[in-house]
């Protein structure tokens, strides 16, 4: 059986390996592509409108436990490069 994680964007369960694992290195969102990064995470789905939605809504901050705003261009740069090699989708994302 394989372990099952919450979208923090869509709020819906799902097998770990559909989601992405997010942490927060010196205040800005860093996908952690192995899932190994010590530290809290925060998991979410790698589709534009759960990454979006979780921007919108904080979640991430809420679930890293961050202090303060967190900067999200490094993980949207990361993930518009990863889609666009995929099925040409870009993630808007904002600061």
């Amino acid at each position: 059986m394989e372990p099952v994680r919450t979208c923090v964007g869509c709020r819906t369960r799902s097998a770990r390996s559909a989601l992405l694992r997010v942490v927060a290195i010196e205040s800005a969102l860093v996908w952690d592509e192995r899932a190994s990064m010590p530290g809290r995470g925060a998991w979410v789905h790698p589709t534009g409108e759960c990454i979006d939605a979780a921007l919108k809504r904080r979640a991430f901050v809420r679930a890293l436990r961050a202090q303060g705003p967190l900067d999200s261009q490094a993980l949207t740069k990361r993930l518009n490069e990863k889609r666009l090699n995929g099925n040409g989708h870009k993630v808007n994302g904002s600061k």
